[in-house]
């Protein structure tokens, strides 16, 4: 999609007006509206790239004037950008800089941080430099894809300077930090006396295989700027042709939700025997522009080129994990035979990533210690492109740069040939220290890399348990027969939560939506099934029908989602042996609980399986039968590494006991409503969140499986043993 400029004379000075009631000047008001116009354009800048800058002044402790630099500030992102994103720096002493011969990366770092204004402020971007030395007020700097399909040309110069005439610098690749910094502003002054002479206005810089920059002495002029020199890009893409050369790929291939477990289960294993974590979430791009890479013959020769720009290979590696076709839907053997290939494309990958280290290591001195040897990417004929990441959130970071690395490529291939940076440089950029500080090294959360799936999740119970993993780092889908309350509980939860409607009792229903959720995630790792309703009458009145759909809400829908988890767990996970004496043997060894993905299955059974009240027997015997359940699935997942527990709660305010049901029991019984809740051994009232923390502890309980945790305040009827 072509770039617009999108500039409005009358949203900037709101912006003005918003942040000047906030006691921000004008031109830092304006530099922030202008970088958040370029960060909510993903043809320009993605996720945390990109950088921008203002020259102004501050007033200093004792009234004097300090020329600074205010610029993008590590962590921030230029789409939700404020003021306190761009940090000031003092200026002279980082022009004063320039004078030296080299720096080092360690002592550049330092001179920011030390001239800061403000010594809480985040560290000043890496890039700050290049922006101090450049004349300029304002300074943007993109990675626009259609720059960069120029720039990724083997004859990039020439290209440039035929588009652009001389109203560019044009920089040759050198590795961001202090010498980029040198290196542009001696070109910048070159090109300056020269425009001087000839009378040409210098608009911009760019950097061969790296990115762009436009200048101004307005944030409107530096933004329009932006935009006019990328338009210009787009508009020499378009004399360009893009033919497609189609592989031999199934005119129908198997759905994701039959391939993307496999895929998870096989990165697991792979993750797990490089002593990594073995839990990935996955993102799946099935785009025209993710087909139109993925199911071109020339993908082979594509993926060993590199990333569009360096600052990408952090999040997606320097090359995508190449897989077999997928399989045509309904051919068991093909889909045997592509899950067979998963773990030696893997290995193959590990093997060639860990050679890319040795060679360029040795090239370093052997300096460095590897990173992981796991795809970031992975590439399926006939379905698309795969973002991998630890979260949903993150697999979707690295799925969009993976699309605009095939867009990159597909237009640079249409005008000659997309030429990023060698493997030499790309690794340069994958181990410097500046750049892997980006993705931050805060400890990851308990339920990190987890998917959760929650039924009944529009109910108080099932909404707390909900948000009680997702405050715990896990990913979230949420289940509820109303769909749009379910979607409401999954916006709650943030990241890239799913909210679904599904009728439990019917199984098709069931099973579309856990394919939504592999579909969505990649897999699932745990299933709380929570989704419940009381029945009331004595037995011996109680019709046929109400009694059967009890048991069809409180029994079978329970066991139509263990069946679904189940079969989505064994994708992820097959069996060895499906021989009574090949689990006993795993239980046996242990190999079960440690060579496994496994998954988890909480159930919400309720206190009335072992203490049933009069009136609840169609709830009470459902709920007994649950129970049943929960201990048979216990016995017989064992040796997959699936473990099976259960919460007993009562008295909770929820659809089972309303407010109206709690008003009128407790004046049957002559209490408040306060000792009613509070009728237990603790006097408490137990709450929803009481009853979602309960499964959130049974999850956290590596060694644990046909427990029955009770929640209820204390009942001696209740109690288990």
């Amino acid at each position: 999609m072509p770039v617009l400029n999108r500039w409005s004379d009358a949203d900037a000075a709101a912006a003005v007006a918003h942040y000047g009631a906030q006691g921000i000047a004008e031109p830092l008001a304006l530099r922030t509206y202008s970088a958040r116009l370029l960060g909510a354009d993903p043809e320009l800048v993605l996720h945390g790239g990109g950088n921008t800058s203002l020259k102004t002044t501050v007033t200093g402790l004792l009234g004097e004037t300090i020329p600074v630099l205010c610029v993008k500030g590590s962590g921030w992102d230029l789409a939700t950008i404020e003021p306190p994103g761009h940090p000031a720096v003092r200026l002279e002493p980082l022009r004063a800089l320039r004078a030296l011969d080299a720096l080092s990366d360690e002592a550049m770092v330092a001179a920011q941080r030390n001239n800061l204004i403000d010594p809480a402020a985040p560290n000043p971007s890496v890039e700050a430099l290049l922006h101090a030395f450049l004349p300029h007020t304002f300074v943007d700097h993109t990675h626009s894809s259609a720059l960069l399909a120029l720039a990724d040309q083997p004859d990039a110069a020439e290209l440039c300077r035929q588009v652009y005439g001389e109203r560019v610098v044009l920089v040759p690749y050198v590795m961001p930090g202090f010498a980029l910094a040198q290196a542009c502003a001696a070109l910048y002054d070159e090109a300056a006396a020269r425009a001087a002479a000839t009378g040409v206005e210098l608009e911009g810089m760019v950097l061969l295989q790296h990115g762009l920059f436009s200048f101004g002495a307005t944030a409107k002029q530096s933004y329009e700027r932006m935009i006019e020199l990328v338009r210009l890009a787009e508009q020499h893409l378009a004399t360009g042709e893009r033919r497609f050369q189609p592989a031999p790929v199934p005119e129908r291939p198997a759905a994701a939700a039959a391939l993307l477990p496999r895929l998870r289960g096989a990165l697991g294993r792979a993750a797990k025997a490089a002593g990594a974590r073995s839990h990935w979430l996955l993102d799946l791009r099935c785009t025209a522009l993710a087909r139109a890479i993925s199911d071109d013959s020339r993908l082979a020769d594509w993926a060993r080129r590199g990333v569009a720009t360096p600052d990408h290979v952090i999040r997606t590696k320097a090359q995508p994990l190449l897989l077999p076709a997928a399989p045509a839907a309904g051919d068991s053997a093909a889909l045997a035979a592509w899950s067979a290939a998963l773990e030696p494309a893997l290995a193959a990958y590990a093997a060639a990533y860990q050679a890319y280290f040795e060679r360029q290591n040795a090239g370093v001195g052997g300096l460095k210690q590897p990173l992981d040897a796991l795809p970031r990417v992975a590439v399926i004929p006939g379905l698309g492109l795969v973002g991998l990441g630890k979260s949903a959130a993150e697999a979707a970071v690295t799925a969009d740069i993976a699309e605009t690395w095939a867009s990159t490529l597909l237009a640079a291939e249409s005008i000659g040939r997309f030429q990023p940076v060698d493997e030499a440089d790309t690794f340069a950029m994958e181990y410097w220290s500046l750049e892997q500080a980006k993705l931050g090294k805060q400890a990851e959360k308990p339920f990190a890399r987890s998917v959760v799936l929650v039924t009944g999740g529009a109910g108080a119970i099932g909404a707390a348990t909900a948000r009680a993993f997702a405050a715990r780092g896990a990913d979230l889908a949420v289940l509820d027969l109303d769909g749009a309350a379910a979607a409401e509980v999954a916006r709650s939860c943030g990241g890239r939560a799913l909210g679904l409607a599904c009728d439990l009792t019917d199984p098709a229903q069931v099973r579309t939506a856990f394919e939504a959720v592999a579909a969505h995630f990649g897999g699932l790792d745990i299933v709380v099934s929570n989704a419940g309703a009381a029945w009331a009458g004595a037995m011996a009145e109680l019709p046929d029908a109400n009694l059967r759909a009890s048991f069809e809400l409180n029994f079978f829908s329970h066991q139509h989602v263990a069946q679904a988890a189940l079969a989505l767990f064994r994708l992820q996970d097959p069996l060895p042996s499906s021989s009574a004496a090949a689990a006993g043997a795993a239980a046996a060894t242990g190999a079960g609980a440690t060579a496994r993905l496994g998954g988890q299955l909480l159930f919400n059974v309720s206190k009335q399986a072992l203490n049933p009240g009069p009136g609840f027997g169609a709830y009470g015997t459902s709920k007994a039968a649950l129970l049943a359940l929960v201990r048979q699935y216990a016995l017989e997942e064992g040796a997959a590494g699936i473990r099976v527990n259960a919460i007993n709660a009562d008295r909770i305010r929820s659809g089972l006991l309303t407010d109206a049901m709690i008003r009128e029991r407790s004046a049957a019984r002559g209490l408040s409503e306060a000792q009613y809740m509070g009728g237990n051994l603790l006097g408490a009232e137990v709450r929803a969140e009481d009853v979602a923390e309960a499964f959130v502890a049974l999850a956290g309980l590596e060694r644990t499986t046909g427990a029955l945790l009770t929640v209820d305040g204390g009942n001696v009827a209740a109690m288990v043993r």
